[in-house]
């Protein structure tokens, strides 16, 4: 389903809104196939405007590739990725000094919009481990009659109060950015399904596995130095006990993780 015909709801009522949401129905559809040319200017993807959060990204800056991912945490195909490929991707490309990899939030429902910034009210280190908690635990909360509850097991198994659960996701001014970020790239890049990555500014749709990560790399490192490793947060994280993770696909499972304590300060 396009951009254009999703909406978000925030401000005060978003918590509210997502304990009474049904979200059935809600996965993406299959991104279209793009021209092999389509590409994005590093000036217009990394421009202020793209988005008013601060950057989460793993590796090093300095990496000879920068790949920029769209995401939404109600996609299934977005859920496969970060569970199946990247930790992968991480320990061949981002953690070897590589490859730049940088998350935006590209929410198409206000269910997704509150797993963004469920995360963003973790510590720095805590963000990346609790993207993939959430996206371990996709179907408990995301699918789910009541995804306030199973957003807020996850929260809990961070070690975040109810209090402090509930004022993360009634931050408007939170809510706000993570809106504009979307609306940037919908606008000014074109994104209108997820997972859509910019890899060194080429716009590539789907959650593409390692061997057309490969194709896609390679070739843009040859004669190249990889940057010195940086220390970033792992990929994952280990799903919440109370949560049921979602059914197995068909590539291989990635390794389970840790999920972190957490104090609510949006970042």
């Amino acid at each position: 389903m396009s951009f254009v015909r999703r909406h978000f709801c925030i401000g005060t009522s978003l918590l509210a809104l997502v304990a009474v949401t049904g979200v059935s129905g809600l996965a993406l559809q299959p991104a279209m196939a793009q021209s092999a040319s389509e590409t994005v200017s590093e000036a217009k993807l990394m421009a202020p405007e793209a988005t008013p959060l601060t950057v989460k990204a793993l590796g090093n800056p300095d990496a000879p590739v920068t790949v920029v991912e769209y995401a939404s945490m109600t996609c299934n195909h977005c859920a496969n990725f970060h569970k199946e490929t990247l930790p992968e991707l991480q320990k061949k490309y981002i953690d070897t000094g590589k490859v730049y990899f940088i998350l935006r939030e590209m929410p198409f429902d206000p269910v997704s919009t509150a797993g963004f910034m469920l995360a963003r009210c973790m510590p720095e280190s805590a963000y990346f481990p609790t993207i993939s908690a959430l996206f371990e635990t996709q179907r408990a909360w995301a699918f789910s009659n009541d995804p306030a509850a199973g957003l807020r097991t996850v929260a809990k198994q961070a070690g975040m109060s109810d209090a402090n659960f509930e004022k993360c996701l009634t931050d408007n001014d939170l809510a706000g950015k993570v809106q504009a970020s979307a609306t940037y790239a919908n606008t000014q890049l074109g994104v209108n399904a997820t997972p859509t990555f910019f890899i060194n500014g080429k716009k590539v749709n789907g959650a593409i596995g390692m061997e057309a990560w490969d194709k896609e790399l390679e070739p843009l490192l040859v004669g190249k130095e990889a940057a010195a490793p940086a220390s970033a947060a792992p990929a994952q994280a280990t799903a919440p006990a109370e949560a049921s993770a979602p059914a197995a696909a068909p590539e291989p499972a990635a390794p389970a993780q840790e999920t972190p304590a957490a104090e609510p300060k949006a970042q």
